[in-house]
């Protein structure tokens, strides 16, 4: 019985650590790419551009049989003295009512099987799989953007459910001093050294304070449940996230998010030389064996086989490759100018960032610096209305006075992890 109550409370613990709410950033951007339709929708369309491929292949490549099989009644009903009446598979007749037997020959039966092999294809099947391949990495491409994307959203909005939870922190702390200074009021309205009204003024804060505390927690509740829709969690629960430090990241080589425009060219180029293979020549030899005959009665004699060659090339077809030519080289130009013009968008937003980070440095400086002041004058004042030297009116301003100074500071600090992300979002 031990032993099965052990093996329970170890399954137990097993499937509670793999149902455990998601608390950290990597939890909720790793379930966001498993849960992203767009990313989902991407994979299997790569999946698509591989078997693509290999169906060109063996469409362009490969020998290629078919079954056809067919029969044709064309009855006639003949005047010829001596021979009135329908016949339905004629060889002769000189007065007829129906179709021109030597058109039809009166009826036709055929059963064949037919063999096909391209020629001297494999370059032209590469030519035309290349535009599958370059979807291929089109697809991954747009899988890496999306990933991208949801990494910046999935943060900022990460940052913000922080911002609730340091002010949830905040005001509790506020409500445990003013609980702490009610405690010592109390016994001094008692011993007659303060007024009853002090008191009341503390109670008045607290509640205040409790009122700010439920709407910051209703505001953790939900920026939460919109960071868990972000990543498509089905969890409800509440739980504590865990803090995360932003770093700016080292500009990479080459932007990544260039590579799309890359991409482009290469499947304009693909296209175009695929709509050029149709002016190659294309060779082929094909077989047939069967049955091909006009009469039952000699149908048996009527197996047999042939084989060919086959060759097709389009010679003129009003200068269409040209055109296309054309049009390819203005969508390039299209591209380039988009891919330039990207790339100054790209270099201009990094640096208004950085600009703008500069500016908070020396601002959260003097904020943490303003904060400790007012913290350096709390514990002077609490000593003051302990020792009934100062009034609760003043305690309660700079108490309310350091809260304001710790929003700033939040979100200074919050601003400015949004401001890293953001950088971080365009370097890349």
């Amino acid at each position: 019985m031990k032993m099965k109550y052990l093996f329970t409370l170890l399954f137990c613990a097993v499937g509670f650590s793999s149902v455990k709410a998601q608390s950290s950033l990597p939890d909720f951007l790793n379930q966001a790419y498993n849960n992203s339709p767009l990313i989902n929708d991407n994979k299997n369309q790569l999946v698509n551009s591989q078997a693509e491929v290999e169906r060109i292949k063996a469409m362009t490549t490969k020998l290629q049989l078919s079954l056809n099989a067919y029969y044709l009644f064309a009855p006639v009903y003949i005047t010829d003295a001596g021979h009135k009446g329908f016949n339905f598979n004629p060889s002769s007749a000189t007065n007829y009512y129906g179709y021109d037997i030597g058109t039809t020959n009166g009826g036709s039966m055929q059963g064949m099987v037919t063999a096909t092999q391209p020629l001297f294809a494999s370059k032209r099947a590469d030519i035309l799989a290349e535009q599958a391949r370059v979807g291929a990495q089109i697809n991954t491409n747009m899988i890496n953007l999306t990933r991208h994307d949801l990494e910046k959203t999935v943060t900022d909005q990460y940052i913000l459910c922080l911002l609730d939870k340091k002010q949830i922190s905040n005001a509790s702390e506020n409500m445990k001093i003013i609980d702490q200074q009610r405690v010592i009021v109390k016994k001094l309205v008692n011993a007659s050294l303060l007024k009853n009204s002090d008191l009341i003024l503390l109670n008045i804060e607290y509640e205040n304070n409790q009122n700010v505390l439920l709407t910051y927690q209703a505001a953790y509740h939900r920026d939460l449940l919109e960071l868990r829709i972000m990543s498509g969690s089905r969890d409800t629960a509440t739980v504590t996230l865990d803090t995360v430090s932003l770093h700016l990241k080292d500009s990479p080589q080459q932007s990544a998010y260039l590579e799309k425009f890359r991409l482009d060219s290469l499947n304009l180029v693909a296209s175009q030389k695929a709509f050029e293979t149709k002016y190659q020549p294309q060779l082929s030899a094909f077989g047939n064996t069967g049955l091909n005959g006009t009469h039952f009665n000699t149908l048996y004699d009527r197996f047999g086989l042939s084989a060919g060659l086959n060759l097709s090339w389009a010679i003129l077809d009003g200068h269409q490759r040209e055109i296309t030519r054309k049009k390819t080289a203005l969508q390039q130009q299209t591209i380039a100018f988009s891919k330039n013009n990207a790339q100054i968008q790209n270099d201009l937003r990094k640096k208004q960032v950085l600009d703008e980070l500069n500016s908070y440095d020396g601002r959260l400086q003097n904020q943490q610096k303003q904060l400790g002041e007012y913290q350096s004058l709390l514990n002077s004042y609490r000593t003051q209305v302990i020792q009934a030297q100062l009034s609760v009116i003043d305690f309660i301003n700079v108490l309310k006075n350091r809260t304001t100074a710790q929003r700033d500071l939040l979100q200074l600090e919050t601003n400015r992890n949004l401001l890293i992300n953001a950088y971080n979002y365009w370097n890349w």
